[in-house]
């Protein structure tokens, strides 16, 4: 898996913002969203990137959140709080 190929190739739909809003109870601008999220997958280690079916995972217990991206077009699908 290659951590910059995703940094370079990631991409969003219109309806993701309002989907990462939702699911963090938050209200970031797109630039906000976009911003975090490079920002947070550049700092994860990549042993905490897995790749499931056609998706990866990216999981950064600092700041308690995971995205999933789509492996074949790098478009963020989601993004989800971790459990503790």
């Amino acid at each position: 898996m290659d951590k910059n190929k995703i940094l370079n190739n990631i991409c969003y739909t219109e309806l993701v913002y309002d989907r990462i809003n939702k699911k963090l109870k938050s209200n970031f601008s797109k630039n906000e969203i976009e911003t975090n999220l490079l920002a947070t997958i550049s700092e994860t280690p990549i042993n905490n990137f897995k790749k499931i079916g056609k998706n990866f995972y990216i999981s950064n217990a600092d700041k308690n959140i995971k995205i999933t991206v789509n492996s074949n077009t790098y478009r963020i699908i989601t993004v989800d709080k971790i459990i503790k």
